[in-house]
């Protein structure tokens, strides 16, 4: 009996933990919109900032409670400060963005803060001693329970009474409540929106780094520890319904008891089975436990797609710097084709993501999937069947096109950030079982020794890809013309109308979405033979946020921006990680600056322009 308590207090210390962050993006995003992929950096600044001031104590400080404890404020009171900086110069300049682009912002905004605090601290671990006062246990049973687990677990329960007094008992809460519902009629009704929204970012951002200091006396604070707890906390935040505290509460319960369990009965599926529980929830309820209903929110203004004449001179040179990597691939050094390559199958990979978004407005979080399914298929096909570079590019293809067959009934029922997130539950699945399925996977080895280029030279492998980049640009461009294209677009802005017009708007989805999933199979095979290896990281998050960015940065609504955003991503992203150490936070820092002022990416950049002479005239 002892046991099933002991797991469930465990479950609920994790819970809480949960809940504090959840908490705190559930603020910020139900008043700003903003989904912010940064959550997790304050986390680590809170941890990494109070562990580092415990540590570094004169000795015996340490063991003073309250020098503990201020240790802990001055974690949680820096993350808000830095929250409400990034209100001002980067949230507020994004506030009438579409949602993704402020997501891509924060998410340079976390490479940013990485650098940061990997300049200022270095890249060690921060092992802080226990709480003074907490260092034991309390026996139940034959079993142990920390002292200090205990204490978390109760402030999960205090917090969201806290915030529940807060939002309903003062006009603060009364405003963001309003804000919530209907921001606009609350600009209407003559209140400041600027004060509440960077009150509102203060809090969710110091709650993250409250979260990350108590997690001190537990575990060490480390440089990784942001992209993992953002993931979670993501997972808690939708399964629970966008906005809803109480909802993200009881989803964090939810996801601590799994994760509990999960660990004792089946360690080695632990992550697969913490993302099969939001998906299930998402499938019975596709707005979570207590959320509204997809598609409630008004629809965004989508821009026009750029394939006229008015865009002919970056049509001509995007052309003319394709034909450019293509001599290049054969006459310069091993480093800058490798490079080239890379650029070529990201921009494959960009384009697959941006069949989908651009003409029927669903977004991936996890569209990496069919990228790690398409590459391990090619590296277990040639490996146990000796398949060569053709025929473990179509089993790639194939294996893809049939995950996402699957997954598209699933998808359907979805919509916002719900279908996103519900996207992400699948391939943080996918990426899990190949980092737990060592059997077959070979886990965080990977699946090394693969040998394409022995039977076929590599120049050929090349000339392939920019033939594969050719055709998908001239397909993609033709897709848009087509009367296909066009359904799909009336499907997207107007979905009750172009069902009134006998559209199966449905099933059109559907198949853009199919289409979607082989050309991203068909980029992580070719990913497979460039690099004769496949390691799970192919499948990751991280994956999927960098087709995402490539999409975005590039332009979603232009033609050639996939490859603008992989030439500036990767190939950019290359040759400053040669030269400087600190190259992630460069990026990030353009990457917010491109979110800022070029909202529809780099190729958008003319349309501003034109906008602009035209209000000076």
């Amino acid at each position: 009996m002892s046991f099933w308590l002991i797991q469930c207090l465990n479950g609920l210390s994790h819970a809480s933990t949960l809940f504090i962050m959840a908490a705190g993006l559930t603020l910020v995003f139900g008043v700003t919109r903003i989904v912010n992929f940064a959550h997790g950096s304050f986390y680590m600044l809170g941890a990494l900032l109070a562990g580092t001031l415990v540590t570094q104590w004169q000795p015996g400080w340490s063991e003073h409670a309250a020098l503990y404890l201020l240790a802990m404020v001055i974690g949680a009171f820096a993350a808000a400060l830095l929250g409400g900086v990034t209100e001002v110069f980067l949230f507020r300049p994004l506030r009438h963005s579409p949602p993704l682009y402020p997501l891509v912002a924060t998410f340079g905004l976390s490479l940013v803060i990485h650098d940061v605090l990997l300049w200022a601290l270095g890249p060690g671990e921060v092992f802080a001693p226990r709480f003074p006062g907490l260092k034991g246990a309390v026996q139940l049973g034959e079993n142990f329970f920390p002292q200090w687990q205990i204490v978390t677990l109760c402030l999960g329960p205090v917090v969201w009474g806290l915030l529940h007094l807060l939002l309903t008992r003062t006009s603060w809460g009364q405003r963001v409540r309003a804000a919530t519902q209907d921001r606009d009629m609350l600009d209407a009704l003559g209140v400041n929106p600027a004060p509440l929204l960077l009150s509102v970012v203060v809090l969710g951002c110091g709650l993250a780094g409250l979260a990350g200091a108590l997690q001190l006396p537990r575990e060490p604070a480390h440089l990784q520890m942001d992209l993992q707890m953002v993931v979670e906390t993501f997972v808690v935040v939708v399964m629970g319904g966008l906005g809803s505290i109480a909802g993200a509460f009881y989803a964090a319960i939810l996801i601590g008891c799994v994760h509990a369990f999960g660990i004792h009965f089946f360690p080695q599926a632990t992550l697969v089975l913490v993302f099969l529980t939001m998906a299930l929830v998402l499938a019975v309820r596709p707005q979570g436990l207590m959320g509204e209903l997809p598609g409630a929110a008004p629809r965004e203004k989508v821009m026009p797609f750029e394939l006229g004449s008015a865009n002919r001179l970056v049509q001509g040179m995007g052309w003319l710097v394709l034909a450019g990597s293509a001599i290049s691939l054969l006459a310069i050094n091993d480093y800058t084709q490798r490079v080239l390559e890379d650029v070529l199958i990201m921009m494959l990979f960009g384009l697959s993501l941006q069949f989908m978004m651009a003409l029927s407005g669903w977004v991936s979080f996890g569209h990496a999937a069919y990228f790690g399914l398409g590459a391990y298929a090619a590296a277990l096909s040639h490996l146990h069947w000796h398949f060569n570079a053709l025929t473990a590019a179509l089993t790639g293809v194939l294996l893809a096109t049939v995950a996402a067959l699957c997954m598209g009934k699933l998808l359907q029922r979805s919509a916002g950030v719900y279908l996103a997130m519900l996207s992400l539950a699948f391939a943080q699945m996918v990426w899990a079982s190949a980092s737990q399925w060592v059997s077959l996977t070979g886990g965080d080895n990977g699946l090394i020794g693969l040998q394409f280029f022995n039977s076929m030279p590599r120049w050929i492998f090349q000339i392939a890809m920019m033939a594969l980049c050719l055709v998908s640009l001239l397909g993609f461009s033709r897709l848009v013309r087509s009367s296909f294209g066009a359904a799909l677009q009336a499907g997207r802005d107007a979905p009750q109308r172009a069902q009134a017009s006998a559209l199966n708007v449905v099933k059109l989805n559907q198949r853009v979405f199919l289409m979607s999933a082989a050309l991203a199979g068909l980029s992580g095979s070719l990913w497979a033979i460039s690099k004769g290896a496949v390691f799970p990281s192919v499948a990751s998050i991280s994956n999927s946020v960098d087709a995402l960015m490539i999409v975005l940065l590039g332009g979603v609504h232009h033609l050639w921006g996939a490859f603008a955003g992989s030439v500036f991503l990767v190939g950019l992203g290359s040759e400053i990680g040669r030269h400087f150490e600190y190259w992630r936070g460069s990026l990030g820092l353009l990457i917010m600056l491109l979110m800022v002022f070029a909202p529809e990416g780099m190729l958008g950049l003319s349309r501003l322009k034109k906008h602009a002479s035209v209000k000076a005239l």
